[in-house]
């Protein structure tokens, strides 16, 4: 059987909360087990001559006062927390005439020891450790030099528990950081895989401009002599290509990192002609996308604002991936059936809006990386990013992408 996890509710509760929760129920054990209770023919403990005087209330409240200020301090002095804890314990231990201290009063201890080795350096926990063991080991060599009785199997019990309480929160404290090294790794390789695809469709993007350009200038020169002025066209057009292209290089594969870079060349060197074949997507593809999801199930409604225009490459593939991606979390994430896509052509930007009424997961789960690879399109075209969950229910995801100036306004 697997052990079903906390009530989120129950994780928000502090670590001081718990120890001293602990605290409250040994002492009310420890007062239980020296009353007779019914059914009970004895009291299962003898209660010393001074429990019930007034100077054993005294005694127990110092140790209360203790247990509670040193609850209060185990998240910002978690040592000195302890060693208050500690003190508690061996202060009502000297209430109960027993020889060692008993296993009741070190259960705030325990629990404390588990926390401070789960949510503390490991040099932290061991030092926490050994000093509940030295108590323990303290106790006892006092009462043998004063000649007095011990429980020696008692006190290795309860050293036991201490010990067994540090396993757990050290193991526990391994766990998440080993989580934690694991999910940075995939974030990271996330991004460079997500840059690396980047990578391949600029040169799919490239590849295209590159064909056009050739087929232009070729035309050029055919008609140089008889046919001037569909040469200056031809050569203007290749001058407008290959300025846009440019612009995208210098926007994007800059920013790129040297990884994968031979793997790309290899496949650019194998595909070149299918290239030519297959410029990029962009958002002239956005209705047959919205076509496909819709006909999948979930209604994605476009609308379009702004004077149309004709965008750089990298930002209009960027832009159709970034609506992409968004509606595929819908589709996976949001459980609705519907979604609503915002283009917005501004006067020097170009911004999108993905959102949803679902009341599904969304897209903020940590199943996948669709999130990290969006933002990282728009962190190298320099552009704004949100995602998030709307104040009225759904999820909502916006891009904001600068444009160059030079982009040609074409009709809508």
């Amino acid at each position: 059987m697997h052990a079903k996890p906390l009530p989120p509710r129950l994780k928000l509760v502090p670590p001081g909360v718990w120890v001293a929760l602990a605290w409250c129920a040994s002492t009310a054990f420890t007062f239980l087990a020296r009353i007779r209770l019914p059914g009970e023919e004895t009291a299962n403990e003898f209660a010393a001559v001074q429990f019930y005087r007034w100077d054993g209330l005294l005694i127990l409240t110092i140790a209360c006062a203790l247990a509670l200020l040193g609850s209060m301090w185990l998240h910002r002095r978690p040592l000195r927390a302890l060693a208050l804890l500690l003190t508690a314990a061996a202060f009502l231990t000297t209430n109960l005439a027993a020889g060692a201290i008993q296993l009741a009063q070190f259960l705030a201890v325990d629990l404390a020891l588990y926390f401070i080795a789960a949510g503390r350096p490991r040099r932290t926990g061991v030092t926490a450790l050994c000093m509940a063991l030295a108590v323990l080991v303290f106790w006892e060599s006092l009462r043998l030099l004063r000649g007095w009785g011990i429980g020696t199997l008692e006190e290795l019990t309860v050293a036991l528990t201490a010990v067994v309480a540090w396993l757990l929160g050290d193991a526990s404290h391994r766990t998440r950081e080993y989580g934690e090294r694991l999910r940075a790794q995939a974030a990271t390789q996330a991004v460079t895989d997500e840059r690396l695809r980047i990578a391949r469709e600029m040169h799919d993007m490239v590849a295209h401009s590159i064909g056009i350009i050739a087929l232009q200038a070729g035309a050029a020169a055919r008609v140089v002599h008889t046919q001037p002025d569909a040469a200056r066209e031809a050569m203007t057009a290749v001058e407008t290509t290959g300025r846009e292209t440019l612009s995208g290089l210098r926007r994007i594969l800059v920013a790129l990192r040297h990884a994968g870079q031979d793997a790309d060349r290899d496949r650019a060197g194998a595909s070149a002609e299918a290239d030519r074949l297959h410029p990029a997507e962009g958002l002239a593809d956005l209705g047959r996308l919205a076509a496909a999801t819709t006909a999948a199930g979930v209604q994605v409604d476009v609308h379009w604002k702004g004077a149309r225009r004709q965008l750089p490459p990298d930002i209009d593939l960027s832009v159709f991936r970034i609506v992409q991606e968004s509606i595929t979390n819908v589709v996976r994430h949001a459980a609705t059936t519907a979604c609503r896509v915002t283009v917005d052509y501004l006067e020097e930007h170009v911004a999108v809006e993905v959102t949803d009424d679902g009341r599904g997961r969304g897209s903020t789960t940590d199943t996948g990386f669709g999130l990290v690879g969006m933002r990282e399109r728009v962190a190298l075209l320099h552009g704004e990013f949100t995602a998030g969950p709307r104040p009225e229910g759904g999820f909502r995801v916006t891009a904001r992408l600068p444009v160059p100036a030079t982009a040609a306004t074409v009709a809508a």
